[in-house]
């Protein structure tokens, strides 16, 4: 979902050598149709992260590191978009890659182009986002933003969307009463606060607590967990997922089926494992760096853990959330129907393969 972001070394390769081998949509698309079947290789998907080696999406990167793509009979590549690139949705929509993990707003913002685009698995009912503001700028609640300069991840991303849909909450209009800056993530948003171009940030972990450890920022509103995001945008705000055209996904149903059982066998995992033994499954340098520790991860970790879903289930009234949201924003969504921008047939037939029991209440008809 956040459209540009700055990523380890490791990342940044994954994503040359996915684009490198990726002619388009058709090839995988073809290789995932002829995989379906039980004598068929095994299906090749694509998918590109919005930042894969952040807090808020690792369940793409834990789901390979556990084994779990392999043992449901997907061949999984991943990649992540990269600051200054093309974002990871806009590059699914586009046909670099077949699948895009990135919020689901973004099915809204694409269905309002006329482009048929869903999410078949939703990882997370909460942002997992905290307003970072410097000491100095004294911002402690919504009404507060008023005067500031806002950071987002990029222009018209989705923390820009969200600040806005925020500050409307206290009665502020962007470019009005505040101004969104480009700021980045992780050390580009570090030294926005720090060289005095934004007065707040929206951003994610680890580079919240980087910045809380540098004395740069404190947290003046949290969107990290459900319960912060409730407080602050009045319901479930369900963002990270799995998106797709919709026309792929009922080409491809046998494949899409596989990776979200891939996917909800590893939301119940991170559901019966700590912070510690996630982070432990992690590749090194997405939990360690020179901006955060191993252990300050976890410690973050521990704090935020809450904003997955056990299950994979779009959780009830999420969309009709972000359907509020832009509505609020002035964009007409009134022709869009809840159910035409997620399907949760996935991942309840995942959880009944898989034997596991659900507990998000589903969204239904009504969002």
């Amino acid at each position: 979902m956040m459209k540009r972001s700055m990523f380890a070394a490791a990342a940044v390769t994954a994503v040359a050598l996915s684009l490198t081998a990726c002619g388009g949509s058709g090839g995988s698309t073809s290789a995932a149709a002829s995989g379906s079947g039980s004598s068929g290789p095994m299906p090749t998907v694509k998918m590109m992260i919005g930042g894969i080696d952040k807090q808020i999406y690792l369940p793409y990167k834990l789901a390979e590191q556990l084994g779990y793509y392999k043992e449901q009979g997907v061949d999984m590549q991943l990649s992540t978009e990269q600051d200054g690139g093309v974002g990871a949705e806009d590059a699914m929509v586009s046909g670099q890659v077949d699948m895009s993990g990135a919020w689901y707003n973004h099915t809204y913002d694409f269905q309002l182009q006329g482009k048929d685009i869903i999410s078949v698995v939703q990882l997370s009912g909460a942002p997992g986002e905290r307003i970072m503001c410097s000491p100095k700028a004294n911002v402690h609640s919504a009404a507060d933003i008023k005067g500031k300069n806002m950071g987002v991840t990029d222009l018209g991303s989705g923390t820009d969307t969200l600040t806005q849909f925020i500050a409307s909450k206290a009665g502020l209009k962007a470019g009005k009463d505040y101004k969104t800056v480009k700021a980045g993530a992780g050390a580009t948003a570090i030294a926005a606060i720090k060289n005095g171009l934004a007065d707040c940030v929206m951003t994610t972990q680890p580079t919240v607590t980087a910045m809380e450890n540098q004395g740069v920022a404190d947290s003046a509103i949290d969107l990290a967990t459900t319960d912060g995001a409730t407080k602050a945008v009045g319901g479930n705000w369900p963002a990270a997922s799995v998106i797709a055209k919709k026309e792929w996904v009922d080409a491809n149903k046998d494949t899409v089926q596989k990776v979200v059982n891939a996917l909800v066998k590893t939301m119940h995992w991170i559901n019966t494992h700590s912070a510690q033994e996630i982070a432990d499954k992690l590749p090194s340098d997405y939990v360690q760096n020179k901006n955060i520790t191993k252990e300050d991860y976890v410690k973050a970790l521990t704090a935020d853990k809450a904003q997955f879903l056990p299950d994979g289930l779009m959780p009830a009234g999420g969309p009709k959330t972000i359907a509020d949201m832009f509505t609020t924003l002035g964009k007409d969504v009134s022709k869009i129907k809840y159910t035409d921008t997620f399907d949760n047939s996935f991942a309840t037939k995942a959880n009944q393969t898989l034997g596991e029991k659900t507990t998000t209440t589903p969204a239904g008809a009504d969002g």
